[in-house]
């Protein structure tokens, strides 16, 4: 069957997000294909209005007679066209409260909402996300926070640079001062935060080594069996873990012992132990000054306890007091430094959009042009006013 007609929407959501699904080039390499697809104008995205239409890309502000609808972050309620199928992150499969009425509205709207998060193979592995670019402005913003908690160094926000390839540049003339900085996590926000921090010119040691104070600007990359135990001491494996990892708790106050930036970069289930307590942030052996949460979930809720809240690519740190559990200023001796952004992306908004353009193109593009794709049901979070296959869970907080 065709595909679709499919317009690249603006984004609605305030603050407005600048990444988009498509690039120019990548649009205009669709329409080469005889794929229609056009682009609505948009002030905020990174890719202006005019840099499509140098390459022939039709800029319709009306696009209620398009069929497929493409965006990045949740559409406005009042924005939604009623019988369309929409492909953004509708932040709703985890019942999140305040999306409720959005999954309200996509049900009587008789949207089909097709969520990049749970576009999956067979395997249930991830086709497409914008988490590489997370961990990579993650940890380069952790560098950015201990850098003005400190003085030792100037670093720009990578917000302020063109894009990545500028980063790498400043990266090159840089002279770091002895800093250790424990990672976690081995997906894809990990492998983004490695990346940054060995291209900066941090010097990647093994935990072991880490914990040992090997080298004078180090990182190093914690995975399960590095931060829980079974309380018993009773040998540790990874499948127990992530079967039920209510049954361990954590081992990682020895490596916040010895760390002055911890970067979070973990999927965590609810179920697994928490990384420390605020009590045990309050300890004196408890060296971490920084952390760089780009897994961003809210405590109480959470594997990290001072993540109070989402900060903003605006104001991207507080402070928090682990004496009180408490926000405070940015920047106070005593207090450790929180930098919890939940859109970090849109901090390299050209590099994200072009990778995540690339995969939709190649891995889930063609599904529209299937009579039925696996793929597509298995995203479907509302179909024809009712819930997803995968998504009748959802029945009682939809209704709520």
């Amino acid at each position: 069957m065709p595909y679709p007609t499919i317009a690249v929407i603006r984004e609605g959501k305030v603050p407005p997000d600048s990444r988009t699904p498509l690039t120019p080039k990548q649009v205009a390499k669709l329409r080469g294909r005889g794929i229609d697809i056009v682009v609505q104008p948009s002030e905020g995205r990174i890719f202006k209005d005019h840099e499509y239409a140098e390459l022939g890309v039709p800029l319709v502000e009306d696009v209620t007679g398009r069929e497929l609808l493409l965006g990045v972050k949740e559409v406005p309620i009042e924005q939604l066209i009623p019988k369309k199928t929409y492909c953004f992150f509708a932040h709703v499969a985890k019942q999140q409260p305040y999306n409720q009425p959005l999954l309200r509205a996509l049900l009587d709207d008789g949207i089909r909402m097709i969520d990049y998060e749970y576009l999956t193979d067979a395997e249930g592995r991830r086709l497409i996300a914008f988490g590489y670019w997370a961990g990579m402005v993650g940890a380069h913003n952790a560098v950015w926070t201990y850098a003005q908690r400190t003085g030792k160094f100037e670093f720009p926000r990578l917000k302020d640079l063109f894009d990545y390839n500028a980063a790498k540049e400043i990266y090159g003339k840089l002279k770091l001062p002895k800093m250790r900085v424990v990672l976690t996590g081995t997906g894809r926000v990990g492998k983004g935060a490695a990346r940054v921090l060995r291209d900066i010119g941090f010097a990647e040691v093994s935990p072991e080594e880490y914990l040992n104070g090997t080298g004078k600007a180090v990182f190093t990359i914690l995975n399960v069996k590095h931060y829980a135990k079974h309380p018993d001491g009773s040998p540790f494996t990874k499948k127990e873990f992530y079967r039920d990892g209510s049954k361990f708790v954590s081992n990682f106050r020895r490596y916040a012992e010895v760390s002055d930036v911890f970067i979070n970069g973990i999927f965590w289930d609810g179920k697994a132990p928490a990384f420390f307590t605020t009590e045990e942030m309050a300890h004196e052996d408890f060296r971490i000054e920084v952390i760089g949460d780009v897994t961003c979930d809210i405590a109480p809720a959470s594997s990290v306890p001072s993540t109070l809240f989402a900060s903003t690519i605006a104001d991207p740190v507080f402070g928090f007091d682990p004496k009180t559990g408490k926000e405070t200023e940015p920047f106070q001796d005593g207090m450790i430094d929180v930098m919890s952004i939940d859109n970090l992306p849109s901090e390299l908004p050209r590099d994200a959009s072009k990778a995540f353009g690339q995969i939709f193109i190649e891995s889930i593009l063609p599904e529209f042009e299937k009579g039925s794709s696996e793929i597509l049901d298995r995203a479907s979070i509302a179909w024809k006013g009712d819930l997803g296959p995968e998504f009748k869970y959802l029945e009682a907080y939809s209704n709520a």
